[in-house]
């Protein structure tokens, strides 16, 4: 272990003034924890992107080395579950808003956060997956649980060209359902159709106040935008339908009436990420590894070095990403 290695700093003085800097880190800057990681590879989620420009409130420790996503090699482990070398993944626990984080080339860190790394996948892989992967999948693990089936009708994604979004349509595409995607790039409609929509909507169609109850369009959703979008999602679900609730791009609020719920039996499941637990992720992750086309997978994901995460995280937030992006870390310029 070199003896100082680079890193991204969020900080924040007495004028409250938000900055980011690139700088250099030795291993007893770490914060606490019992197992140290090499990264090797992280990505840019929208939450990153919010803890980087500021533009949200996702940093609740100061200064913060963001990033909720790593893959890497353990270096150094107290704990009786990891070894030196073994390969590792975290997703979430508060990475990158309380504690340090992937933007840097190790991590200490709380074996309970930890799963190993699945064989099927290489740390790049895992994380062009990421966090908006695997959300992904715990929302399509959370339908099937309602005991929704293809059978029953279309399923909706919003933000489908964004990372959670485009993971979610190649899911349930490859599970059999007629996916119906929504976005407002009319430019990725073929993008989308590769991915396996059926349909392709515009997001206008859900954007705007509506309805408390609308024509039954689809048996299942899996919503990452949240206020007026996700109300017209409940209100033209079919009979017994549910969607599955992760994420809030337009907003925490939802304007929505109780109609749905009472009238057509509609469910709203909500897909916790952050603080799952062990034994879930590790399903979520075996679902992923048997389930998601890699070749689908690389065709939605950018790979980029550790000197483009600022600029990424500025693009994210501003919806200039399509799909995933992948860092790899052993790209330090």
């Amino acid at each position: 272990m070199t003896d100082t290695f680079p890193a991204i700093l969020v900080s924040r003085g007495d004028d409250r003034q938000q900055k980011v800097a690139r700088v250099r880190l030795s291993r007893k800057d770490l914060m606490e924890g019992d197992v140290t990681v090499r990264v090797e590879a992280t990505t840019v989620n929208y939450k990153d992107g919010l803890a980087i420009t500021g533009k949200g409130p996702v940093v609740r420790h100061w200064p913060m080395v963001p990033g909720i996503d790593l893959a890497g090699t353990v270096a150094e482990s107290g704990s009786p579950r990891f070894r030196a070398g073994d390969r590792v993944l975290l997703n979430g626990f508060g990475v990158g808003e309380t504690h340090w984080g992937a933007y840097a080339q190790y991590a200490r860190l709380k074996s309970d956060w930890l799963i190993p790394l699945p064989k099927g996948f290489s740390p790049l892989e895992a994380m062009a997956v990421g966090t908006a992967g695997y959300t992904a999948m715990l929302a399509v693990m959370a339908l099937e649980r309602h005991g929704l089936k293809p059978a029953a009708g279309p399923a909706i994604v919003t933000g489908a060209a964004g990372g959670v979004g485009s993971i979610a349509l190649s899911l349930l595409a490859k599970s059999g359902w007629h996916a119906i995607a929504s976005t407002g790039r009319a430019a990725e409609r073929e993008f989308l159709r590769g991915l396996g929509a059926a349909e392709v909507i515009e997001r206008a169609e859900l954007a705007a106040p509506g309805r408390p109850l609308g024509k039954e369009r689809w048996a299942a959703g899996i919503d990452s935008v949240g206020s007026h979008t996700l109300a017209n999602l409940l209100a033209q679900t079919k009979y017994g339908g549910a969607i599955a609730a992760c994420g809030l791009a337009q907003g925490a609020d939802l304007p929505a009436t109780v109609m749905p719920f009472i009238l057509r039996g509609v469910s709203l499941l909500g897909i916790d990420s952050v603080m799952a637990a062990r034994d879930l992720r590790m399903e979520a992750w075996r679902r992923l590894d048997s389930l998601l086309d890699r070749d689908r997978l690389k065709s939605i994901t950018a790979v980029a070095g550790f000197g483009d995460i600022v600029r990424i995280a500025g693009d994210i937030v501003e919806g200039k990403i399509r799909g995933r992006v992948a860092i790899d870390m052993t790209r330090l310029d």
